[in-house]
């Protein structure tokens, strides 16, 4: 087998000297692979809702347009990067071959069921046929191959959750297991775009970790996200709004914590022009993460200069130590969780 380097740059064919996410295209040749690849069988794709929703939008909804827009894509780049979002997603798949410089270095054998963890936008990926297309939970079942890069990360299937429930969650594991990381007794904690997928585990962790003397707010979009999330209980407070009018969110924040407004506020939300909206309904002294992809940070960055705030902002890293096992803990803590995600999700 040729040799391989770690981040993957070998896969580099436009621009020279890029690393794979940032490249233009990527050689996507899965008779042979290198020394410290592993080569997966794909099963699904689980598209980052940012950018699914961007993709149906521009097929106005139609699944077939959906299919050619993703299969030109790949034939592009040689990956799936959405040219308009940037963002990718992760998938499914069985390993069908480990590199020699790699076996016996790795947790995996051929016929294990994994879940990357980096994103479809760095991914080699050959799509042969797309199966089917769920535009409700942004998956998509091919067949085709990808390649995990040595610096990989990944997750095996676990045997007591079903496949797509464990990959729903997976897709969106940086979120929760952020929060977990920065939500303390007492804080007062906004998640935006409360009702979805990331949201929905956000606020799970965000209260769990506030506590009887903190406070978490959900922000939902539509009726029907604001009434599932109120039943599932995670949140002091549940209101529906739109997240890009900044003023009127504002000032129910103002009217829901006496003035005193967020110590952390967690962005989740899939559509654009909510930056400003994170950064005013948050203490100067707090913090905003920004999870999701639609975030422009130009905006995020001006915007707070502009209003004289000097709040934190954390880029949403998908990853942290430990976010694949703290977000699967959660649907095994609260079967109201399990059973909402395998409703929507599974």
């Amino acid at each position: 087998m040729k040799k391989g380097n770690k981040y993957g740059i070998h896969r580099v064919l436009d621009p020279k000297g890029v690393l794979p996410q940032p490249a233009n295209k990527l050689d996507n040749n899965m008779d042979e692979i290198y020394d410290n690849e592993i080569l997966i069988n794909v099963q699904t794709l689980n598209i980052d809702s940012a950018s699914f929703t961007e993709i149906s939008r521009r097929a106005n909804g139609d699944v077939e347009k959906i299919k050619e827009t993703m299969k030109w894509i790949v034939e592009t780049q040689g990956k799936h990067r959405n040219p308009w979002t940037g963002s990718g997603g992760m998938l499914l798949g069985t390993v069908e071959k480990i590199g020699d410089a790699l076996v016996g270095k790795r947790d995996l054998k051929v016929g294990d069921k994994i879940a990357t963890l980096v994103s479809l936008s760095l991914t080699p990926l050959r799509i042969d046929e797309i199966l089917e297309v769920r535009p409700d939970v942004d998956q998509v079942d091919i067949k085709g191959k990808a390649i995990l890069f040595e610096s990989g990360i990944y997750a095996k299937i676990p045997s007591d959750l079903p496949e797509k429930l464990a990959l729903s969650a997976l897709d969106v594991a940086g979120a929760p297991a952020q929060t977990a990381k920065l939500v303390k007794p007492g804080d007062t904690v906004l998640i935006i775009g409360a009702g979805g997928k990331s949201g929905m585990l956000c606020c799970y962790e965000a209260k769990k970790r506030a506590g009887v003397t903190g406070k978490v707010i959900g922000l939902c979009h539509s009726e029907k996200s604001t009434e599932r999330l109120k039943k599932l209980g995670f949140c002091d407070i549940v209101f529906s709004a739109d997240a890009t009018d900044t003023v009127a969110v504002l000032q129910k924040i103002e009217e829901l914590t006496n003035g005193e407004m967020c110590d952390i506020t967690i962005n989740n939300v899939n559509i654009e022009n909510t930056e400003m909206t994170s950064i005013l309904c948050t203490k100067n002294t707090g913090l905003v993460y920004f999870f999701s992809m639609a975030t422009s940070f130009t905006k995020a960055a001006l915007g707070a200069e502009g209003v004289g705030s000097d709040v934190t902002m954390i880029i949403g890293n998908g990853y942290t130590k430990g976010h694949a096992e703290i977000t699967l803990q959660e649907l095994r803590e609260s079967k109201e969780l399990r059973d909402i995600f395998t409703q929507l999700y599974a």
